[in-house]
């Protein structure tokens, strides 16, 4: 199961943290993909909409001769996942990765807080603390998933991850409330847009998943039914 969400939040305390916030200058509402500043040592929290987190691996290593007047080539951002509405985290810095976040949908509302500010609400810092252990080992799904030799392998495990986590009733599956790119899914499984779009076609004719509109990528139910037994 996941952590509770906004919804599943008790009122009272989720109003007395967003006043604070408010009052404290530590809310904002960002547009659709606009990064939002981040620093070590802080909690966020999304309030409203959707977080996607990102990282870049930065190539630090000297070249020598000829090929130190070959062009640069810019590091590419990995997606490494989505925060959803009440849900928190954080951005540790470890050299030489650097991690980004970033609105993934329009009015998106995150609030920030240190550490020690959570004392304030023993309550709320335990579900903080039970939501980051929960997205651990989510991770560790995903790592497992990415160990997977075939690409189509991957591919289906990380999207059957992201719906199971986030997915919405829709139909006769679940879906995804948030549209991804090929090229984004690609960066997450360590493959090429190009490839994403072949393979996604692939199971689509299987009937394994389903694009509704907007470009909402689904499970459907007879797929959720044999994964839960």
């Amino acid at each position: 199961m996941s952590p509770p969400s906004e919804s599943q939040r008790p009122f009272l305390t989720w109003q007395r943290i967003l006043d604070w916030a408010q009052e404290h200058y530590r809310s904002r509402t960002f547009s659709k993909d606009e990064k939002i500043p981040t620093r070590p040592g802080l909690v966020y929290l999304v309030q409203r909409g959707s977080v996607r987190l990102a990282g870049t691996a930065q190539i630090t290593a000297g070249v020598s001769g000829a090929q130190s007047r070959l062009p640069r080539v810019a590091p590419e951002e990995a997606f490494l996942g989505f925060v959803g509405a009440g849900q928190p985290f954080e951005i540790v810095a470890q050299s030489p990765f650097t991690l980004q976040s970033y609105a993934h949908v329009d009015q998106t509302a995150v609030l920030w807080m240190y550490w020690n500010d959570l004392d304030n609400w023993p309550h709320f810092r335990r579900e903080v603390l039970d939501a980051f252990r929960h997205q651990h080992q989510r991770k560790l799904l995903w790592l497992s998933t990415l160990g997977q030799r075939r690409t189509i392998d991957r591919l289906m495990g990380f999207l059957t991850l992201l719906i199971e986590e986030y997915g919405q009733p829709c139909g006769d599956g679940y879906c995804l409330p948030w549209s991804l790119t090929h090229a984004q899914i690609g960066s997450a499984i360590g493959s090429t847009r190009v490839t994403v779009t072949r393979l996604m076609g692939k199971l689509k004719q299987k009937g394994l998943i389903q694009v509704q509109e907007d470009n909402m990528l689904c499970l459907p139910m007879s797929n959720v039914l044999k994964r839960n037994h």
